[in-house]
């Protein structure tokens, strides 16, 4: 006599041990070929390349796409969460999907120092003849302007800079632009009193 385990057993050794995640890692499988199709027709053009094999057959490729987060621990011992790439997820919150931006946010930190601010951007692939960088007393722009890859960001400071004390070096993919802290008197300007 057999019991129920015997003929769960011989069942599986004709097919799957384990048919409901077969059943489930098909329709995942399923769903992602679907999405696939959708993300290509939203990659801009010059982000499609077809190229033609030594067979003659023909093959299509996209890319880069570049999509990540930076996670730092700010001063004030909150998260800052920092997102770089030319993906921008789900731009739409009712109908989500993706959407790939010809231009790449690059990799920043910020760091605030006693006596200065600096801010770090990774921008690979770029030389410093194509490189753009612009500044308030609240903001950086760091862009590349002509050349592959292209890259944009407006970058908010942690406080007020004078942005006429700003230095730069590029070196290996990395700028580096550091600022002086906008003065602030301790005394402020006298008032008479009449």
């Amino acid at each position: 006599m057999s019991s129920p385990f015997d003929e769960w057993f011989r069942k599986r050794r004709a097919g799957s041990w384990f048919p409901d995640v077969d059943d489930m890692m098909k329709e995942v499988e399923r769903m992602m070929q679907e999405a696939f199709r959708n993300f290509e027709q939203q990659i801009p053009k010059d982000l499609v390349k077809e190229r033609k094999l030594q067979d003659g057959s023909t093959v299509r490729e996209m890319g880069p796409i570049v999509y990540g987060y930076s996670v730092k621990i700010g001063p004030d011992g909150k998260p800052v969460v920092r997102r770089f790439g030319n993906i921008d997820a789900f731009p739409n919150i009712l109908g989500g999907g993706v959407a790939v931006k010809g231009e790449r946010e690059p990799l920043i930190d910020v760091i605030k120092g006693q006596n200065e601010i600096r801010v770090v951007a990774e921008v690979p692939g770029v030389s410093k003849e194509d490189l753009r960088i612009s500044a308030t007393e609240d903001h950086v722009t760091i862009e590349s302007v002509t050349g592959e890859p292209r890259y944009h960001k407006k970058i908010e400071l942690p406080e007020s800079v004078d942005p006429k004390t700003a230095k730069s070096t590029y070196k290996n993919g990395i700028v580096e632009v550091s600022f002086q802290p906008k003065n602030k008197s301790d005394g402020g300007i006298p008032i008479k009193i009449e």
